[in-house]
């Protein structure tokens, strides 16, 4: 492998795992109905669904990279059947599985509106085992992991989408529901 692939398949394993993050944190964020005071709700839901085209194309780039390796070569099997890959066998196959949901999910996004929305919804979570998997595979398998600055990429990664889970699951990027007083004056109003 030359240097330029070495740094092409590192840097764009990472490009992708940080345009994931984003796209995991505005889909939580759209998800919870926010109120969004600076963006319109249409530029947020097209950041989201640029920045899941450009995590594929990422994606693609590093697998391909990996592929055209001379010096750790990556057969197609080994990148495509998880567990193959004799580097880091199991940290591989965590990002190998990983691609390939995100695979699935965008066929179905791609026919979201040939599918009821409960179906594409439910689907829809696995965003959340990919970006898991992702983050587990660049720890376990990324020449940089131990890097601090990629430390703190995968640390605030994780605090960032675990927080929004949270205050998204506690109904905290919900609109608060009406108290019964609240609801007694609107009406008397």
């Amino acid at each position: 492998m030359t240097l330029f692939e070495w740094y092409l398949a590192r840097a764009s394993g990472i490009v992708a795992f940080v345009l994931l993050t984003i796209a995991v944190v505005l889909g939580l964020t759209l998800s919870g109905r926010a109120k969004l005071r600076y963006w319109p709700r249409f530029a947020i839901e097209d950041v989201h669904r640029f920045a899941g085209l450009l995590t594929g194309t990422f994606i693609s780039l590093h697998v391909l990279t990996l592929f055209v390796d001379s010096y750790l070569p990556f057969s197609l099997m080994q990148l495509v059947v998880p567990g193959a890959s004799t580097y880091r066998p199991l940290s591989t196959a965590l990002g190998v599985v990983a691609a390939e949901l995100l695979l699935a999910l965008a066929i179905t996004n791609r026919y979201r509106k040939r599918m009821s929305y409960q179906f594409w919804r439910r689907a829809h979570y696995l965003n959340f085992a990919i970006w898991g998997l992702a983050l587990s595979h660049g720890i376990a398998a990324g020449t940089d992991r131990a890097a601090p600055w990629a430390l703190a990429l995968y640390i605030g990664a994780a605090a960032t989408v675990t927080g929004l889970i949270a205050w998204r699951t506690s109904g905290g990027l919900r609109p608060p529901a009406a108290t019964p007083l609240e609801r007694a004056t609107s009406r008397a109003g």
